[in-house]
């Protein structure tokens, strides 16, 4: 029987790359969109496309789940109101998740559900790993909530959590919003670029979710970042080694405090995390390193 899953946040950045791989493995998919089926199934394929979760407990058989759903958390200041809505599209919505599964026949099998390495906080230079001590700050409180919701769960089926760093790719992404100035020459490290950025290549992202969905042995959170993490200054030198450009123009701190208020500690502060729980698991990376993932990425 062809395995049919359920993927919310199927049309973003991950979403559809993972629709694609999946359905090239010969899997079924239902994907949860507000958008329009020829609009959902010109971005995921040939999906089926459902457009609230009230409708989820009408499907067929649905054996796992893979929750990817959440506004982006750097598109906007951090106002009250934008707090809320990160807030909204991350935890109801996988508390509404939840409850309309449970009002099926059956669980699925697994549900995989999305974090962020800002569980953490900010860590400076220490290794983080999943076994780390988090520092408590806004990003803390709303992955702890968000993976809460997903934990409802996890007494009744299996339940994975993937911690995810800043994701690598073309077309897409973060790197879409950082080409432009350093296509330019115009691009630096953000503050004294000492700060780590935990990133992942798009392809051992998908690669990755793909993995916890077929190790049945494995559940709990795991840092879904490369194994060879690097500070922002490493970056951006990476960066425009990779366009043939310089990276010698820093943003200051302050500047990035003043323009963006608390969101600047997105850009200001870090974790060097490590992908410890998914090594151990035999996963191995297609981009270990981080010119290696430029070089694709850019090309």
């Amino acid at each position: 029987m062809r395995q049919h899953i359920l993927i919310t946040g199927g049309t973003g950045f991950i979403g559809q790359l993972l629709c694609h791989q999946l359905q090239s493995e010969g899997r079924t998919l239902t994907v949860v969109s507000r958008r329009d089926d020829a609009e959902v199934q010109r971005l995921c394929g040939r999906v089926q496309v459902i457009h609230a979760l009230s409708q989820v407990p009408q499907l067929p058989a649905v054996d796992a789940v893979i929750n990817l759903a959440g506004e982006g958390i750097a598109e906007k200041r951090w106002t009250q109101n934008r707090k809320q809505q990160l807030w909204d599209s991350r935890v109801a919505f996988t508390d509404e998740l939840v409850n309309q599964l449970r009002r099926r026949h059956a669980l699925p099998d697994v549900l995989i559900s999305g974090s962020a390495v800002g569980y953490y906080g900010d860590q400076g230079e220490r290794d983080v790993t999943e076994k780390t001590t988090p520092n408590d700050e806004f990003t803390h409180q709303l992955c702890t909530a968000w993976e809460a919701s997903a934990n409802q769960l996890v007494n009744e089926t299996r339940v994975c959590l993937s911690r995810t760093g800043l994701v690598v790719g073309r077309d897409g992404g973060f790197l879409q919003q950082m080409l432009p100035l350093f296509k330019l020459g115009l691009g630096g490290r953000l503050g004294n670029g000492k700060q780590y950025m935990p990133w992942i290549h798009r392809y051992d992202m998908v690669q990755g979710l793909i993995h916890l969905l077929d190790s049945p042995q494995l559940s709990g959170a795991f840092n879904l970042t490369a194994p060879e993490p690097v500070s922002n200054a490493e970056f951006s030198q990476a960066l425009g080694q990779a366009l043939g450009r310089p990276a010698r123009l820093p943003a200051p701190a302050p500047a990035l405090k003043l323009m963006l208020g608390e969101m600047s500690r997105l850009l200001l502060t870090g974790q060097k995390a490590r992908p410890e729980r998914l090594l151990e698991s035999g996963f191995q990376f297609q981009y270990p390193r981080i010119d290696q993932a430029l070089a694709e990425a850019v090309e």
